[in-house]
């Protein structure tokens, strides 16, 4: 199970570059383990505050200071789908404790928004900033001091990564991620685009529209695309902090109880009190960051993550960049089909194989390090085992080696494409990312003029008047980090489909994102530097000729460059993007904000 040379090069390249950060990390990690890691650091006014509101019998233990103590870090509300299952989880969680003869406590609980909700809303100028608020409200919680061991509730775009980035804040103790798994599957995903695409042509009313949306998300779980959200859970099991198997089974099945009663034993089990402590900050390391990136690329995850795992690897002490993620994509297999790169949905997936295949797979392949530590065991190819219920209890039995339908998960001996679905675009508008999965290879390379909007709603007006018929690279700037906080711009998609539907060469050039939900239309998205950064992308002007090349890794202005370069940057007053909806109160973020490449942090050097 070597892994092959190409990676094992990019993982070099990260360990030497991350030499100086990472110990810097590790050490201030080993003085926090000795300085202790649960309640015995704690005086007795702290720790009866600790303590106040239990249960007698928990509080006897409790100021034992040798019986293990579970902090829970919740994104529970009862309006989103992917998080009203874990309304009980805390009580399940407790009860396992006192079972294994322990305690759990809820620490706190963290913001948890939902991109479907807030999708072309102002609100969803708040979404990116909500990682790094949530990655603080988890310290907050966590800052008690109460805890030999985190668990950790979250699914969604932004909730897992700010608890990634929380868990290696406090990476001397144990970290276990829990998920809650997909709702059930309900229209098919590529009805429901059918359906927005006649509406957005004015085919059908807003009532049809609604029953569609209705029909597909219908239920608690997660929504079952392969969005962020299930990119996520992807990328907490490859990187051995799930239960292996426990991503996609769905919530208030017996299954999915188990496992949280299971999780919560494991936790218990990796404590410094125990014989396998199994501190965070030891399971991500440098390699464990290089499955994840493999496991992005293999699934054609989520673009939104070519921004959330360099602000996670940052949190280690582990320098990543687009180059490494664009190199690992060339030399990963993809194996998923899962919509917006097919018609299956994560249900299809978890049936067909899901994770212990496809783990098994890419070993096989030497295509990850199985030689990393997880919260499961001293190696990955412990998650190459899926979960079955025997009365109450799991037992763990292999993954299958043969997929149970190769149309949605491949081997790697016959993947659906021998490279990784992302590419990385380099030319003088600066660097960008494109997702390539789910563009078919006769719309990889556009060349068109340019129509410059200052925002998705511009695009959108311009639409509907009938301005688009043609060819066209549509810019749409001032949508970055520093300039409205870097929102989704799905809004865009059914008007370019449409457009493309048409027979005209078309693509998006913007310093906004797209995220795991972009499809079919070549876009190249997180363009940095941003246009109120001075990027290049404030210099374009309708007509310039733009070429996007996705299989060159290409994006130029096609405009003589002495010329270019002599023309002001375009500005443009943002100020009604800044207020209402709770947008004022993120002035302090959109002022330090750190740039997409550099994993669009606003959280400054956390090593």
């Amino acid at each position: 199970m070597n892994v092959n040379s190409r990676i094992k090069d990019v993982t070099d390249r990260i360990i030497k570059r991350s030499e100086k950060t990472r110990r810097i990390y590790l050490d201030r990690m080993d003085a926090q383990v000795k300085r202790g890691v649960h309640r015995s650091a704690l005086s007795c006014g702290n720790l009866a505050h600790g303590f106040a509101a239990c249960a007698p019998e928990d509080k006897e233990k409790l100021s034992d200071g040798i019986t293990p103590n579970i902090g829970i870090i919740t994104s529970y509300n009862d309006m989103l789908s992917a998080h009203q299952p874990y309304y009980d989880y805390p009580d399940v969680i407790k009860a396992a404790a006192r079972e294994a003869g322990a305690t759990a406590q809820v620490a706190s609980g963290v913001p948890s928004m939902c991109d479907g909700v807030t999708q072309g809303q102002p609100g969803m100028d708040l979404s990116l900033f909500s990682r790094d608020v949530i990655a603080m409200s988890a310290a907050i919680g966590l800052s008690h001091n109460m805890f030999d061991a985190a668990m950790f509730l979250g699914i969604c775009d932004k909730i897992v990564p700010g608890l990634v980035i929380a868990a290696l804040t406090f990476g001397h103790i144990p970290a276990v991620f829990v998920p809650a798994g997909p709702m059930p599957s309900g229209l098919p995903n590529d009805e429901k685009a059918r359906i927005r695409q006649l509406y957005a042509e004015g085919k059908i009313g807003r009532d049809e529209l609604l029953q569609a949306e209705s029909d597909s998300y219908h239920s608690p779980g997660t929504c079952t695309f392969y969005g962020t959200a299930n990119t996520n859970q992807m990328l907490m099991e490859i990187m051995g902090l799930h239960i292996p198997g426990s991503s996609f089974v769905n919530p208030g099945t017996p299954l999915r109880a188990a496992l949280t009663k299971e999780a919560t034993r494991r936790a218990l089990a990796i404590t410094a009190l125990g014989n396998e402590f199994t501190p965070v900050g030891q399971v991500i390391d440098e390699k464990a960051i290089v499955n994840g990136m493999i496991g992005l690329h293999a699934t054609g995850g989520s673009t939104n993550h070519t921004i959330h795992l360099i602000a996670m690897a940052a949190a280690a002490g582990i320098q990543i960049t687009w180059e490494d993620m664009s190199d690992l994509s060339d030399c990963t297999p993809l194996l998923a089909r899962v919509y917006p790169n097919g018609m299956a949905d994560v249900n299809h997936f978890h049936a067909a194989g899901g994770m212990g295949f496809m783990i098994d797979q890419l070993l096989n392949d030497g295509a990850l390090h199985n030689d990393v530590k997880t919260i499961w065991g001293s190696n990955l190819h412990v998650y190459a085992q899926e979960p079955k219920l025997d009365g109450e209890k799991i037992r763990f039995e292999d993954a299958p080696k043969t997929s149970g339908n190769d149309k949605v998960l491949a081997p790697a001996s016959a993947p659906f494409v021998e490279t990784g679905g992302l590419k990385l675009l380099n030319g003088n508008l600066g660097q960008s990312v494109i997702k390539v999965s789910a563009v078919k290879p006769e719309h990889r390379i556009v060349e068109a003029p340019a129509r410059v909007f200052h925002s998705q709603d511009q695009m959108q007006e311009a639409f509907k008047k009938g301005e688009l018929e043609g060819d066209m690279v549509a810019v749409v700037r001032f949508s970055g980090p520093k300039a409205i906080g870097m929102p989704e711009l799905h809004k865009l998609t059914p008007p370019l489909g449409i457009l493309q539907g048409r027979g005209y060469k078309v693509a998006l050039v913007t310093d906004g994102r797209m995220s795991g939900a972009s499809g079919k239309i070549p876009a190249a998205i997180h363009l940095t530097p941003e246009a109120v950064d001075g990027g290049p992308i404030a210099r374009i002007k309708d007509g310039d000729m733009l070429r996007l090349d996705a299989e060159a890794g290409t994006l130029e202005v096609l405009v003589d460059a002495k010329e270019f370069d002599a023309r002001p940057l375009t500005t443009q007053d943002l100020s009604a993007s800044h207020h209402g909806l709770g947008r004022e109160l993120f002035s302090g973020m959109r002022a330090m904000v750190g740039s997409a490449d550099k994993g669009a942090s606003a959280l400054g050097e956390l090593v």
